[in-house]
């Protein structure tokens, strides 16, 4: 079916209401750390800190999650207070900018709840020093009046655990940090880790997907969990429209090769930092900030958004003087590496996740 059969398609639409993308996408959150896939060392700890909690009554250790973005730390962070059989109260760092942000919500906690406080690296520093007190002591202190006459008055909040969530585990402060009784890192999935969760999210949204056509999307996730159920969803939307609805293999590659998705899982934008770097520096070394003037965005989302992956696949290599194109990334490109390029395979491979964690920390 081309655009123009789509266009005079004169089929009825379904009076029956269907579910949201919003209520499908929230069905593929694992519920408990049996259904969760991937992640087997945090798993195994957590369940260990969890269920000795439960047996001897009390509250868990308060629980901090590091790792890049789409790693599932949300997810886990439900599962821990599914598992305790508690509420879940959600915020994130950037909204606790006072103290009193962070005392309102403190005070309406019950016993046993489950904070969870997301990107947690960004909090205020008047509401992070009001968190130790909490994390240790059970209490804060409300400050009254302003000046010579201000007072301070102890309040009791009920025993909870605070789960922080962060990307960026190298700025939280010490005296934060040290007051979590367990710390996981989440790690890059696995392709065979991917194509479970791909498989589970297919059956959960109803779409017919044979395993190769799945193990080609998990092949192209970038080790990322939310892009592959991105990238479901939109395969999904390609086979609908242009197909009978079926996910073949074939499929799967045109639908991704129109969302500029390619065999590596590079996008648009890595493409392009990747071609400026190559073709615009004569493949480096160049600093990240003339690299984003290049392609037109701003430093940060290089850093942050492209480079850790290109980094991991070992088509960038991080320099003191500057992003260096490896080899792999020439050839990527279809280029012929010039005499001299930078030929870092066995030294990305040995750095890689200390390179990654870098960019994070």
């Amino acid at each position: 079916m081309d655009d123009t059969d789509f266009a005079d398609d004169d089929s009825p639409v379904a009076a029956v209401e269907q579910p949201s993308d919003g209520e499908l996408e929230a069905g593929l959150r694992p519920r408990s750390l049996d259904e969760f896939i991937g992640q087997p060392r945090v798993r195994e700890q957590l369940a260990l800190v969890l269920r000795g909690a439960k047996q001897r009554g009390g509250t868990p250790d308060h629980v901090l999650l590091s790792g890049p973005p789409g790693l599932g730390k949300t997810s886990m962070a439900m599962i821990i207070a599914g598992e305790l059989g508690t509420a879940l109260r959600v915020t994130s760092g950037p909204a606790l900018e006072r103290a009193g942000d962070l005392a309102a919500m403190l005070s309406n906690l019950v016993d046993g709840d489950v904070l969870f406080i997301d990107e947690i690296h960004r909090i205020a520093r008047p509401a992070e020093e009001m968190l130790y007190l909490a994390m240790e002591d059970f209490r804060v202190d409300v400050v009254v009046g302003k000046g010579p006459g201000a007072t301070s008055i102890p309040l009791d909040i009920a025993p909870f655990t605070l789960v922080g969530a962060t990307t960026r585990s190298g700025s939280l402060t010490g005296p934060l940090r040290d007051r979590f009784g367990f710390t996981g890192h989440m790690d890059f999935y696995d392709p065979d880790e991917l194509l479970r969760i791909l498989l589970r999210s297919a059956r959960i949204l109803g779409v017919v997907i044979d395993p190769d056509a799945a193990a080609e999307i998990a092949g192209r996730s970038r080790g990322t969990p939310r892009i592959a159920n991105r990238l479901l969803r939109r395969v999904r939307d390609y086979a609908e429209v242009r197909a009978d609805g079926h996910v073949t293999l074939a499929i799967a590659r045109a639908a991704l090769e129109v969302y500029d998705v390619d065999g590596l899982g590079l996008d648009r934008l890595d493409r392009a930092v990747l071609g400026a770097l190559v073709r615009g520096f004569n493949g480096g070394p160049v600093g990240v900030s003339t690299l984003a003037v290049a392609v037109g965005e701003e430093a940060a989302t290089v850093e942050e958004v492209c480079e850790p992956f290109l980094v991991r696949a070992g088509l960038v290599a991080r320099t003191p003087r500057g992003r260096v194109a490896t080899t792999a990334a020439w050839e990527h490109l279809g280029l012929v590496p010039p005499a001299g390029a930078f030929n870092g395979s066995l030294e990305v491979r040995a750095h890689e996740s200390q390179q990654t964690l870098d960019l994070f920390d």
